[in-house]
């Protein structure tokens, strides 16, 4: 039974996919007053939320009424599954992601995170980074937020992996602020090395912005101490309620604003 489910999630996440894609593509033409791209980038953040609400396995939801953060924000996350970018997807506002370039490679989908503006890297290659961090500067420069997963991958466990530096050299060097924002309950919604999905209550929650102003980078290894202890603890005060189920008052927030 969950592998027909998993078959149907699948076909189902593939149909709203193509669907959205046909939907954003012509929106394209609002690029020329639209240079942050965000009504191409909420079109395909709104295609994750759809596809997520339609998925039978997963109920998602954001906790408690987050605030829009400032336009120079570097947004950081931990990461516990391929489902993440759908959960983090329900937050109301629009930001541009960096990501492995090969997801930039999948039909559709890459083409809609390139026409949404994100950022693709190719792992261990430093002039890819260095162009993907510069990307990045632009888009803070421009007053939109960039959404990073510190730990790189995903963990494979419970535990939150080392954090790169990047994100936080990005933050200092540009006078951004850092804003953590956790995640709990991806890990079951689809597993690392496998292609089924599991029933998950997860949720999507967002910290308190820290401030880089007077940061040098001799204290990127302090900013990422900070930025991790709240994700820490961030996430811990979701797992009762990802355990339990979603209450009322943690239902997702409806908000369509392309702003």
């Amino acid at each position: 039974m969950n592998a027909l489910l998993s078959m149907y999630a699948w076909l189902e996440t593939g149909v709203v996919a193509l669907t959205g894609f046909c939907i954003q593509a012509p929106l394209v033409v609002t690029w020329p007053f639209d240079k942050r791209k965000v009504v191409t980038g909420r079109a395909f953040r709104l295609i994750g939320v759809t596809a997520a609400r339609l998925n039978p396995f997963w109920k998602f939801g954001v906790h408690g009424k987050p605030v829009r953060p400032a336009g120079r924000t570097v947004v950081v996350s931990n990461h516990e599954s391929n489902a993440d970018p759908f959960l983090i997807s329900y937050l109301p506002w629009e930001m541009k992601w960096l990501g492995k370039a090969s997801l930039f490679k999948i039909p559709v989908v890459g083409w809609s995170m390139w026409l949404a503006g994100d950022i693709p890297v190719r792992r261990g290659e430093k002039d890819s980074a260095q162009e993907a961090m510069s990307t990045c500067a632009r888009w803070l420069d421009k007053g939109m937020p960039v959404m990073i997963f510190p730990e790189g991958t995903r963990s494979k466990t419970n535990e939150l992996l080392p954090f790169k530096d990047g994100a936080f050299r990005l933050a200092i060097e540009t006078g951004a602020d850092v804003l953590p924002v956790a995640v709990s309950g991806t890990r079951r919604a689809l597993p690392k090395h496998s292609w089924r999905f599991a029933t998950a209550r997860a949720l999507v929650t967002v910290g308190t912005p820290i401030s880089t102003k007077g940061m040098t980078l001799a204290d990127v290894e302090r900013l990422k101490n900070m930025a991790r202890e709240q994700i820490l603890s961030l996430r811990a005060s979701l797992m009762p309620h990802t355990s339990a189920g979603l209450s009322a008052s943690t239902e997702p927030e409806r908000e369509v604003s392309s702003r």
